[in-house]
């Protein structure tokens, strides 16, 4: 990127231009201090006046009741600011930073995934005492599916334990992260007093006397002590961004002085090239180390025109791009619903081509409708301004769209192309859920209806046999704090059932399955005749779905019906009624009648064939297994992991750090109920745990019959 030319791509009238603007996310495991990270930053920006503080409940960006009474983040908050790097390659320029800030817990991770599909890059927040954890590495996972370039941020630096390279190592080891320090600590614990930059070769020193503001510090020569250690991860630096850069790999092997904004330059080429992540220190709650992360930031991360164009694709499925241009069409995503009590239903929506201006008429691809932009709005947390105009590369909310759903691309009539939306994980548990009264049952309906808009991987459906609503979620947090949001948001008195797991079902061996449907009646009947062969695929690739009929034995039209019976009655397993996971069918035989035959009797005729094939195909039901980690003082390693064990779970290793042990184990979720209650009793209240699902496993034997037995789903038997 330039630092001197801007692109024609910007429109005269930007107040920052695509250059100079970054679209970052917040991410980390849960507790890591992603909030009180971006409160720091918004403060230092001079959004606010006054540092919040999760703990206090007053956290600008935890502005939901539930989340300042949890000290949790439950919903991502997007929020703007500005800032300026004096002495970095884009010195003296004003810079817009539009900041996600995103959940921790498991149970929120879709609200990760959409904001890193709309994102252009993301800083990843790790302790410096526990490193990388179970929710770390699913985030570094969903920064790598989404090719977002990112820096790192080893946060807690003032705490018992904190070992700075030991956190990068672990990145390096747990992540396969290319990880290197472009700032050291200097002092650790409370002892833990300022950076050392490795590329100016400076030390900042901050003020014991403004420890409550973190604004004033001094820099200086790096300190004697230190400066053995700066040279030699100096050097490391400069070895790990040659490979990205020929002109410091030059300057590097024949010995020459690198000039500190080139070396800059060169980190950044290294971080755009998704293959090396630098690594900055500091203590967010104690207010050291943000100044440097948002210089970082700036000189690092990318703008909109760094990134490649953003695929898409035209009514004809055709592959085209979309790219950050004011003078082009509007293309856009909607990544994010909201209801706001005071405007209603709000869009979340990056911007990614041209120029949107209120009143604009937006054509929906998905639905074949336009949608009316009535008002515009960029995001502060909690509040919000209005504008006239969002340009490209911008990240909006708009006002006025109503068949919106998380995903849809909004765009030009003239345009009328489709960007990839995120992709999220299907639920893992579910419950029933009853109105308290008559007049709560409506309440409930709309309620449950607005939430599940919000949120992807909130489910509702009915239970046919029992009348029953059943809501399915990410985890027993999450379903709580549905039903909190339906008590405090809609007024709905609601009582819970008990938590359901969300089995699966698949098959061990082949088989092949006779799908018949054939019906006479007075008239015209119906007729439909398949055979399927039905076999395993490996574990995660899901469903294959294979046509090889020759001869014209189904004709052309009756084969999508065919299939579509297939899926539907996959949906529904043979053991326990749950949907049926990695498999394939072949469609190779059948037959038709000239006047009989129609779609609906070969989708029955699927249906049919492939209950037949599944129950001789050696069916199991499969169970969530879910990756817990316990972080716990050593004397009560031994009654945790006894607990684990009891709980069918399966240890897969232990890590000392400090006076801390790490346990790693694999658990069905089925047992973890109520686990939170018990670790606290066995451990006196001092550990902690996360979990986060992992992989599916087959149900024990022993446990299928009692299953069965409970299951809501269980298909009726004949």
């Amino acid at each position: 990127m330039s630092t001197n030319s801007l692109s024609p791509a910007n429109s005269a009238e930007r107040p920052f231009a695509l250059e100079h603007t970054r679209n970052i996310g917040i991410a980390a495991h849960i507790d890591a201090g992603k909030t009180t990270t971006t409160e720091r930053i918004i403060f230092y920006a001079g959004v606010v006046h006054k540092i919040g503080e999760v703990h206090d409940g007053t956290a600008v960006t935890d502005w939901m009741e539930q989340e300042r009474e949890r000290g949790i983040t439950i919903t991502s908050a997007a929020i703007s600011c500005n800032w300026t790097d004096p002495k970095g390659p884009f010195a003296t320029i004003e810079h817009a930073i539009n900041i996600i800030d995103t959940p921790g817990h498991v149970d929120f991770t879709a609200e990760v995934e959409r904001s890193l599909r709309v994102l252009d890059g993301a800083v990843a927040v790790f302790t410096s005492v526990e490193g990388v954890q179970p929710q770390s590495e699913t985030v570094w996972r969903q920064m790598d599916k989404y090719n977002v370039p990112r820096l790192a941020f080893v946060n807690k630096m003032d705490r018992t334990g904190a070992d700075f390279i030991d956190a990068v190592e672990s990145m390096n080891k747990k992540l396969g992260a290319n990880a290197h320090p472009i700032f050291l600590p200097i002092g650790a614990e409370e002892n833990f007093k300022g950076l050392i930059d490795l590329v100016e070769q400076k030390a900042i020193i901050y003020n014991d006397e403004d420890s409550s503001m973190g604004a004033k510090f001094d820099v200086t020569e790096i300190p004697q002590e230190h400066k053995d250690q700066a040279d030699e991860y100096r050097e490391k630096l400069i070895e790990a961004v040659a490979d990205y850069d020929d002109d410091v790999a030059t300057k590097y092997l024949e010995g020459e002085e690198i000039a500190d904004n080139e070396f800059k330059l060169a980190i950044r080429k290294a971080t755009l090239s998704l293959k090396f992540c630098g690594v900055i220190p500091g203590s967010a709650f104690k207010n050291k180390g943000v100044q440097p992360l948002l210089d970082a930031v700036i000189n690092y991360l990318p703008c909109p025109l760094d990134l490649p164009p953003m695929k898409a694709f035209d009514e004809d499925e055709n592959e085209t791009t979309v790219v950050p241009d004011d003078s082009k069409k509007v293309a856009g995503l909607a990544f994010k619903l909201w209801t706001d009590p005071y405007v209603g239903k709000l869009v979340f929506f990056r911007n990614y081509q041209g120029t949107l201006r209120k009143g604009t008429p937006l054509f929906n691809p998905r639905t074949r409708r336009t949608e009316r932009v009535s008002r515009l709005m960029i995001m502060k947390a909690d509040s919000r301004e209005d504008v006239d105009v969002a340009y490209s590369g911008d990240i909006c909310a708009i006002i006025g769209a109503k068949n919106i759903v998380t995903g849809d691309t909004l765009c030009d009539r003239d345009l009328s192309v489709s960007l990839e939306p995120p992709t999220f994980p299907e639920p893992v548990i579910s419950m029933s859920i009853e109105p308290n009264t008559k007049a709560d049952q409506e309440k409930m309906s709309v309620g449950l209806q607005r939430l599940s808009e919000e949120d992807p991987t909130f489910r509702v459906s009915s239970d046919e046999e029992t009348g029953q609503t059943i809501i399915a979620g990410m985890g027993e947090l999450h379903l709580d704090i549905i039903r909190d949001r339906l008590f405090r948001e809609f007024s709905v008195g609601a009582v819970a059932g008990r938590p359901q797991i969300a089995y699966r079902e698949t098959i061990r061996s082949e088989s092949e399955g006779v799908g018949k449907f054939v019906r006479q009646s007075g008239g015209r009947g119906q007729y439909g005749h398949c055979v399927i062969k039905l076999e395993p695929n490996e574990t995660g690739k899901g469903v294959e779905l294979e046509d090889k009929i020759v001869g014209g034995v189904i004709p052309r039209e009756y084969i999508k019906p065919t299939f579509d019976g297939i899926k539907e009655a996959s949906q529904n397993g043979v053991i326990a009624g749950y949907p049926v996971i990695d498999f394939k069918v072949t469609l190779f035989d059948g037959s038709f009648h000239e006047v009989d035959s129609s779609e609906m009797a070969f989708k029955m005729a699927g249906i049919f064939a492939f209950k037949d094939a599944m129950a001789k195909a050696t069916p199991s039901l499969l169970e969530p297994i879910m990756k817990v980690e316990v972080s716990t003082p050593d004397e009560y390693q031994g009654d945790l992991m006894g607990d684990l064990n009891r709980r069918r779970g399966q240890i897969q290793g232990m890590e000392t750090k400090g006076t801390l042990c790490l346990i790693n184990a694999f658990v069905p979720l089925e047992t973890m109920f109520g686990y939170s209650t018990d670790m606290r009793s066995l451990s006196k209240g001092r550990a902690t745990y996360s979990m986060e699902p992992s992989h599916f496993e087959q149900v024990p034997a022993s446990l299928i019959e009692d299953i069965v037995k409970t299951s809501t789903k269980a298909p009726a038997r004949t």
